[in-house]
């Protein structure tokens, strides 16, 4: 199951004992009521953050409200300063939490405000921090969700020499097809070269259709619409074998569930079920939702 640290190894970046043990189990494990809480606030301000920029840039809003949305946006990148402070406190190794994909994002969404103040045009970077919504898969700690989200991971990369030679095959098509509509229909019609007839075999196998380009010709339509129906096959092949590694790993791993974490040792994984801790000994907290909440 993914862990809320984003580490590579959690038990080597736990402190043990004291403050800092009981900041990061608040900070990074949503095991605890206080940790949810905490992951389902940070999860509000963040929203509220992102549309306080988004509507900074509305000009009729903007311009009134000016002087509110730049004092909310500031009080937005102290909280995410004092947060991403506080991560690399309770952290045995703060080095290996901000070279993470996290700790990076965490960074990036307080530095563009501190920059604004040196280069005004990097105020629109803040929206970077809606990546940060990520952390869905842990606020809510629903394991079905991030048992989900790793095993797409999983497929995808099981998958990957299957969707390359997809691809390949796909890219073929596209360069005969869109090689046939350059001889076919010709400049006049739009196709002025073979990579704008390619782009134009792209949109129309993928059912986009801009129609900015458009066969004239009965030939070249009756090619377009052998395109439009390659398209219906073509886009359902991806989605099958991925489904079919998800399918199969699913059935290999068997059932899984909501797990706890053990508040004397910091050790994790323990099924719902578990009354004590298998490394210590402790008896588990109670304050994890039950299965299907």
């Amino acid at each position: 199951m993914l862990n809320r640290g984003s580490f590579p190894d959690s038990a080597l970046d736990k402190p043990q004992g004291g403050w800092r043990e009981r900041l990061y189990i608040i900070i990074f494990e949503a095991d605890t009521a206080a940790g949810r809480r905490f992951d389902q606030a940070l999860i509000l301000i963040i929203l509220f953050s992102v549309g306080v920029v988004i509507m900074d840039s509305v000009k009729p809003y903007g311009g009134r409200l000016n002087l509110p949305l730049a004092s909310l946006e500031w009080l937005f990148t102290a909280v995410f300063t004092v947060e991403y402070v506080l991560r690399l406190l309770c952290v045995r190794r703060p080095l290996a939490y901000a070279t993470s994909f996290f700790g990076i994002i965490d960074l990036l969404s307080t530095l563009p405000a501190y920059l604004a103040l040196l280069v005004p045009e990097a105020h629109a970077l803040i929206d970077v921090r809606i990546l940060r919504l990520l952390r869905v898969f842990r606020i809510f700690k629903l394991t079905g969700y991030v048992a989900e989200y790793t095993s797409l991971g999983r497929a995808l990369k099981a998958s990957q020499r299957k969707i390359l030679v997809f691809l390949s095959f796909v890219l073929m098509v596209v360069l005969v097809m869109g090689s046939l509509m350059y001889v076919v229909e010709g400049p006049e019609h739009g196709f002025t070269s073979i990579p704008t007839s390619m782009y134009w075999a792209v949109t129309t196998m993928t059912t986009v259709g801009f129609g900015d380009i458009t066969p004239r010709t009965d030939l070249g339509r009756l090619i377009s619409s052998l395109m439009m129906l390659l398209g219906w096959g073509v886009l359902a092949v991806p989605t099958g074998i991925v489904t079919a590694e998800m399918s199969a790993q699913r059935q290999q791993a068997g059932p899984g569930g909501p797990t706890r974490t053990c508040r004397a040792c910091s050790t994790g994984g323990h099924p719902v079920y578990a009354s004590f801790c298998w490394r210590c000994g402790a008896a588990l907290p109670e304050d994890t939702d039950p299965p299907g909440a």
